[in-house]
């Protein structure tokens, strides 16, 4: 499993800034890996609070059960990191 710091390491490189919605098909990973991976976070409070999902346009994944397109992240998770 890839680390949280891994995680936003990433998502940076995609995004370039937190706070700007990324598209969950842009991390390039298998859906099954995406779905598992994203939702193992979003059942930590800890880490969940921080990241927000939404369903736009785009290939959709399931994340906790939800339909999701893109992720934004807050940078307070760097307060956990």
């Amino acid at each position: 499993m890839m680390t949280l710091r891994q995680l936003i390491e990433r998502y940076l490189a995609l995004g370039g800034t937190f706070g700007r919605p990324v598209p969950l098909s842009a991390f390039g990973w298998p859906a099954a890996e995406i779905e598992s991976l994203f939702s193992s976070y979003d059942q930590d409070y800890h880490i969940s609070r921080f990241f927000h999902f939404t369903a736009e346009s785009g290939t959709s994944y399931r994340i906790d059960n939800q339909p999701a397109t893109h992720i934004s992240i807050d940078p307070e998770i760097n307060s956990i990191l």
